[in-house]
């Protein structure tokens, strides 16, 4: 397990989940700015000054277990770049580097964003592949790159990467989720098989050719 995947400390409401907006990706100027890779398609609405974001981090971080509320949120050349109150400088920005940011959301409400959904929306879920039910969902990975659909098959768990090109469709009305993996996802591909052999013309000898003659 990556120690990435390591869950936050602090705990979501009764009736709220938590839901993953961004990432620290790298260190920006002096004064303590941060790059963000976002997981929101509403970033206008998930970051504005004073919004508080808890941290996902491994156990060794010193930010372990605390969060961090944003001052501001600039864009340079179409790239975001946050400010946050405590970080006022390189080297503590540096010390942030890699962390997911996550929000309590209202499990009554919607997030709002085109293909968005909540991990306790997915768990359960049916995987169809070309038509066929092949297994379920038993939870999501959040990792720093992408997120993970751990699907529970008959022959072993798979772990699918959260992308439209692998799953592009979502239905949580009818409790489906279909992919279209690429092959040697879900199965083992045949050993390749060699080459068959060809069969060469037999060539006279010297001196087969000198008894022609």
């Amino acid at each position: 397990m990556s120690t990435w995947w390591i869950p936050i400390s602090r705990e979501a409401g009764p009736n709220t989940t938590q839901l993953r907006v961004g990432r620290l990706t790298k260190a920006h100027g002096l004064k303590g700015a941060i790059k963000l890779e976002l997981y929101t398609d509403d970033p206008a609405r998930r970051f504005v000054p004073g919004a508080v974001f808890a941290l996902q981090v491994p156990t060794t971080s010193p930010w372990h277990g605390k969060t961090l509320e944003l001052a501001e949120l600039r864009w340079y050349n179409t790239h975001p770049v946050a400010f946050f109150k405590g970080v006022p400088d390189r080297t503590t920005a540096e010390s942030l580097l890699k962390a997911i940011l996550w929000i309590d959301q209202d499990l009554e409400q919607e997030s709002g964003e085109e293909d968005a959904w909540f991990d306790h929306q997915l768990v359960g879920l049916s995987v169809v592949r070309d038509g066929a039910v092949i297994g379920r969902i038993a939870r999501v990975e959040h990792m720093p790159a992408q997120d993970l659909l751990h699907v529970e098959t008959e022959s072993g768990d798979v772990l699918v990467p959260f992308v439209k090109a692998i799953v592009p469709s979502v239905d949580i009305a009818a409790g489906t989720v279909t992919v279209t993996p690429p092959a040697g996802l879900f199965e083992e591909l045949p050993d390749d098989e060699p080459a068959p052999t060809q069969d060469r013309p037999e060539v006279a000898s010297s001196d087969d050719a000198a008894e022609t003659e």
